[in-house]
């Protein structure tokens, strides 16, 4: 079984919020060490929040988990799937942005009967 993944200390996670903010603001991309670290410490936020394993977050190429209580499985994919990039899941756990808004705007690919994260965001 792979390892869990752990919360970033809070002073990494307030640098890295800071220089995305900072690429933003200024139309460049954001470095990818700060996409990773915040995508494993908002990734690992859920894990705690949403324990389960009845649906699967992927946020390639950074990590994916599995959460949410709910119907168990033991091989292959779970029974919900929600897929998203880096800057989205930032957003989601953050909320700069909704669930749903992500949804209509084509950010997120959700498949499967408990593929809604509403509940459990902003982290």
């Amino acid at each position: 079984m792979p390892a869990r993944l752990k919360p970033a200390p809070p002073e990494e996670v307030r640098a890295a919020r800071s220089r995305i903010a900072a690429a933003a603001s200024t139309g460049d991309a954001p470095a990818r060490a700060d996409l990773k670290l915040l995508t494993k410490h908002y990734l690992a936020l859920l894990e705690s929040k949403a324990p389960g394993r009845s649906v699967e977050v992927r946020v390639p190429p950074f990590a994916a988990i599995q959460c949410v209580e709910g119907v168990r499985h033991t091989r292959g994919t779970p029974p919900a799937v929600i897929e998203t990039d880096a800057l989205t899941w930032i957003g989601l756990a953050t909320a700069d942005l909704s669930f749903a808004e992500a949804v209509a705007q084509g950010r997120i690919s959700a498949s499967g009967e408990r593929a809604d994260l509403a509940p459990y965001l902003p982290l």
